[in-house]
Parts: structure tokens; sequence; C-alpha cells
């Protein structure tokens, strides 16, 4: 099946367009750019750049994808937009493309849903499954693990990491890093436990979310510092895949600290 380009849409030369794309009235599509099979523009989208966008993907009126950094310190380099496939991209969502400063690319995985005036910037890495409600601020080089939920309104200061399964409530200001499976709210925000709801939706079983409650307790309690709470955790839990995955995020550090509850658990 060809692609379908209304009569008001511009596609410039050298854009490529796979199998089954719809692009609706009034769009505009840069000559670097590759929509996959299936991709549906529903009107007065732009997609511009370098930007690849994976099969299946939808993109609502007045969204802006692709575009450059908005950093001062990006003087024209190369850079690209990598998103995924089967996203929902919803209106005024606006992506930006990558800086020298982070390897030149943002990259959005698949089957993600991005609402309302939500912003992607510039080198973020987002995982596949991630929520962005709507007005959610991404600040540059953030980087979101798979299945993450950010709620309305909430901005994420700029290297923050976001482990998987996490929740981010709504209008909350994220200035560290939020362990996966973990929860955050307020301003600014506090880790307020573990992501529940979340991981029973997701499937994980009964166990499993008390052996995470158990190393959560040890790990932000009272007693000791830090490093050895980190250590006891691994003894007691380290054949726990959830736990190891926390573990792990946390050791392998990263520009912002780790994000703890304001009073021991």
């Amino acid at each position: 099946m060809t692609a379908f380009v209304h009569p008001t849409a511009i596609v410039e030369d050298g854009a490529q367009l796979g199998e089954g794309v719809s692009i609706g009235p009034f769009c505009t599509v840069g000559p670097e750019v590759v929509l996959g099979d299936g991709v549906e523009l529903l009107s007065h989208v732009v997609v511009t750049g370098r930007t690849e966008i994976g099969a299946r993907t939808k993109i609502h009126p007045f969204a802006a994808i692709g575009h450059g950094p908005q950093d001062l310190k990006y003087k024209g380099e190369w850079n690209k937009l990598i998103v995924g496939a089967d996203c929902i991209i919803r209106e005024s969502v606006t992506m930006n493309a990558g800086t020298p400063q982070g390897d030149g690319v943002t990259r959005v995985g698949d089957r993600c849903f991005f609402l309302a005036y939500s912003h992607v910037a510039h080198d973020n890495r987002i995982g596949d499954g991630v929520v962005l409600a709507n007005n959610v601020m991404l600040a540059g080089h953030c980087k979101l693990g798979d299945h993450v939920i950010v709620g309305g309104g909430a901005g994420l200061h700029q290297f923050v990491r976001i482990g998987s399964y996490a929740f981010i409530g709504g209008m909350s200001a994220i200035e560290n890093d939020v362990i996966p499976y973990g929860m955050a709210m307020g301003n600014r925000a506090a880790l307020a436990g573990l992501n529940v709801i979340g991981l029973k939706r997701r499937g994980f079983s009964r166990e499993s979310i008390h052996d995470l409650r158990r190393a959560y307790r040890l790990l932000f309690g009272a007693e000791g510092t830090f490093a050895e709470r980190l250590a006891d955790v691994e003894e007691a839990y380290g054949g726990h895949e959830q736990v190891r995955e926390i573990l792990a995020f946390i050791r392998a550090g990263g520009d912002r600290s780790v994000m703890t509850p304001r009073e021991s658990a």
C-alpha cells in the first residue's frame, strides 16, 4: 500500500515514506525524515531534521518533532531524533534532536504515550512503554527506563535518571534520580515508597512485591550508613531480580544524587 499525502501537505524531496504512511492536511515533512510503515500524521504536524519515526506511530495536530535542541551551546552540529514504533504523540508535543554533549541523538522507545504539550528535550533516553501525561517537562539528558509513568505538569531536572517501572506524581519537581520501581512526589520531590499499584498492574507476583518492600525498608532505614545498608540489602536479597536492578541502578551512579524519603522508612 502506497503512502497517502494530502494535497495541502508538504513533503520535501529526500524524505523516505514507508508503506501505508498517511500524511494529513497542512503537515510538513523535512528532506531527511524517515517515516516507518503505517506512520500517521493527522494534520498540522511538523517533522523535520534527521528524524526517524517507527512503524505505526500516530502523531496528532501541532506536534513539532525533530527540531534542534533548546540549548545555547548548540551551534548547528550533526544531530538526530529516533522515535520507536507504535507510539502515540498527542497535540502540541515537542521532541528535540540531540547535542554533541549527548552523542547527538535523542532516543524514544516503542509503545510510548506522550499526552498533549509534553516535552522531550535534547539527548533524552526514553525506554519502552513510557507515559508522559499532559505538560510534562523533561530537561536535557534525562534517562527514563521502561514503563515509567510521569504525572501531569511534572518537571525533571537535566541529567535525572528514572528507573524502570517508577511512578512520578503530577506537578512534582524531580531534582534527583528515582530508583526502579520507586514512587516520587512533591516539590521538591522525595521518594514516597514503591510503585505497588503499577507493579500489580504489570503482573508482578505478591512474593516479589513483598521482597521489594522489605528490601526498600532496609535500604532506606535509619541504621548505619547508606553504603552499609546497600551491602546489607545485597546480602539479604541479592538473588531477587528486581532488587538487583535497584542495586545496579544506584551503583551505576549519575550526575544527580539518588532520591531518598523525607523521613527514614
